[in-house]
């Protein structure tokens, strides 16, 4: 058997034992092992599971580890990328430090911290919920009490916690409690999670700033909590904005176009207020 096909058959059961994937989604598999261990050709058989998966496929409505199955059987590799889990960690306690931001949908929350000078590592994932190792389905039916998050490792003599919490500021609507632009939903709520208390003081003394800067109409809501254990997202999750460049455009755009309608009615809202103002 010819080493890619071994290690697809490997992916195949994987998949099966996967406690992620859907019932429907595992028929579609394990009927592929069984004509396999039957005696079918493995090309043949990819290409009639490809034909089942395709519908939910199309409609980016596979499950995150099955999505990736899928792109490697169909020669998508961009999308297939693998994540290096094993990098993202701290390795100098000296000059590296770690920040968590949950800003909804973690898919946007990625390239602008990324793509910042200073910054280590960028990883997707859950946090802030009462199950271990959470799933995308789980978390999105909210069964689990999780955020979507990012958790970022940076080097402190190039960048400092400070900018970080200032471009999440820029990124995120702090007004809205249940959700974050189109995202809606509690796995969705803007919380800053603080791993001591000097994250504490300096979120809390930018959040006081954000509140007296009258920038927004509305109260700020997003919270500071203590961090608590943070699970790493699937691979399909990891670094969206690299491996589904054109999907990951339309939701940026659509974030960035309310980021820049809500900050002109804050110009033009204190642009007021300081004319009213004059005697």
């Amino acid at each position: 058997m010819r080493q890619n096909d071994e290690e697809t058959l490997n992916d195949l059961y994987n998949l099966i034992l996967n406690p992620a994937t859907r019932e429907w989604e595992r028929s579609a598999l394990s009927s592929t092992k069984n004509a396999l261990e039957e005696g079918a050709t493995i090309d043949d058989q990819l290409s009639k599971l490809e034909a089942k998966l395709r519908p939910l496929a199309l409609r980016n409505n596979l499950t995150p580890d099955v999505t990736d199955f899928y792109n490697s059987i169909t020669g998508n590799a961009s999308a297939d990328a693998q994540f290096d889990f094993t990098k993202h960690s701290i390795d100098d306690l000296t000059y590296q430090d770690s920040a968590v931001f949950a800003g909804g949908c973690f898919w946007c929350m990625v390239e602008p911290f990324e793509t910042k000078n200073g910054i280590i590592s960028v990883l997707s994932g859950y946090t802030g919920g009462h199950m271990d190792h959470p799933t995308y389905d789980q978390v999105s039916g909210q069964y689990t009490g999780h955020v979507e998050a990012v958790e970022i490792i940076f080097d402190t003599r190039i960048i400092h916690y400070e900018e970080l919490v200032e471009l999440y500021w820029q990124l995120t609507d702090p007004t809205d409690a249940f959700g974050q632009f189109q995202d809606r939903g509690s796995q969705y709520r803007p919380i800053i999670f603080v791993r001591n208390e000097e994250q504490r003081k300096i979120t809390e003394k930018s959040k006081q700033r954000l509140i007296e800067s009258g920038k927004y109409k509305r109260p700020i809501v997003t919270l500071i909590e203590p961090t608590s254990v943070f699970w790493p997202a699937e691979n399909f999750h990891q670094q969206f904005y690299k491996k589904n460049r054109k999907r990951y455009k339309r939701i940026e755009r659509s974030r960035q176009q309310f980021l820049a309608y809500q900050r002109l009615q804050g110009k033009i809202r204190k642009e007021l207020n300081h004319f009213t103002r004059k005697p």
